[in-house]
């Protein structure tokens, strides 16, 4: 399943160059993932926090493509992966898109964790929803 949003560059997060500076590209992803795991897979990151169960990241890669200027509206998407080898991590495919040009790509791996410390591990309810998720090729 794709989820999809759309954006306009905020004027504040271009560069001397006239191009959205590197840092923000993930944020707009991150925005993306986030209202994905509130939205379809029921996971309130702040309710759950309230709860003990911190959902981190991992780890992730990043490419860029062609770069978004000022005032350009794109959208971004999300899709979720199930982990090859079954560990307790969750994947997240993102592209940011304009004009139906991939601008940015990259993939976020996550995992949830206790507040008070511990092993990685997945909600039986999270777990669930991996079930029919596509496995994530490397």
């Amino acid at each position: 399943m794709e989820f999809v949003k759309q954006y306009t560059v905020n004027p504040a997060h271009i560069d001397v160059q006239g191009i959205m500076d590197g840092l923000y590209y993930p944020f707009y992803m991150e925005t993306c993932r986030h209202d994905f795991i509130r939205e379809v897979l029921g996971f309130d990151l702040e309710e759950q926090a309230h709860k003990g169960v911190f959902m981190v990241l991992s780890q992730y890669t990043i490419k860029y493509l062609r770069s978004l200027k000022k005032d350009d509206a794109f959208t971004v998407n999300c899709v979720l992966y199930a982990d090859k080898a079954g560990a307790p991590r969750l994947h997240f495919k993102q592209d940011i898109i304009m004009n139906g040009k991939i601008m940015t790509s990259a993939t976020f791996t996550g995992t949830c964790v206790p507040a008070t410390g511990g092993r990685p591990y997945l909600p039986e309810a999270i777990k669930s929803l991996l079930v029919d998720a596509p496995v994530l090729e490397v």
